[in-house]
């Protein structure tokens, strides 16, 4: 039975240093901290557009996620209540939607209506320019962005409420 578990802690060391490695692999082919970012001018799902250099000023939470992506409807509703909290403060919530653009503004619609009224006001319409030049390569995936459009942080994969909170504190400190 020793002899056992021995086999089995070595196992999940092995699987968890393979894990850390991957999700370092990952977070590097994000853009790098520091990193100016590319301006962009999207179109907004409630009508206008919206640029990037608007921004200016503000710290920028830019979520790249779409309809059809169960980690991005599970995370959405925290980083919608964050951007309320924190807006008074400098942040601006902007919820890029990857969803296929000849259907977007229709299953965008029907996402707000039926699960997230409070979304709409954040959501714009990103096209594979602007995935490309942010590095999306799978959903969801966050940005923050300085008061210059710099990053402070970018991360793959969803998050749990404290942990987007405490990227926002981080990122809205002087």
């Amino acid at each position: 039975m020793p002899k056992v578990l021995l086999v089995l802690s070595a196992g999940f060391g092995l699987a968890g240093m393979v894990y850390l490695g991957v999700m370092e692999a990952r977070r590097a082919r994000l853009a790098p901290e520091g990193a100016a970012m590319s301006e962009f001018t999207l179109e907004r799902y409630e009508g206008g557009s919206m640029a990037l250099e608007d921004l200016r000023g503000k710290v920028v939470m830019l979520d790249f996620w779409a309809t059809w992506c169960g980690p991005c409807q599970e995370e959405m509703p925290s980083l919608v209540k964050l951007a309320k909290e924190y807006e008074g403060q400098g942040l601006a919530f902007v919820a890029a939607s990857r969803d296929d653009a000849d259907v977007a503004p229709r299953v965008v619609a029907d996402f707000v209506k039926r699960r997230l009224p409070d979304l709409g006001p954040y959501v714009v319409y990103a096209g594979d320019d602007i995935a490309r030049a942010y590095r999306v390569e799978a959903l969801p995936t966050l940005y923050f962005l300085d008061r210059e459009g710099k990053v402070t942080d970018a991360v793959r994969g969803s998050l749990s409420e404290a942990a987007i909170r405490q990227r926002i504190e981080r990122a809205l400190k002087p």
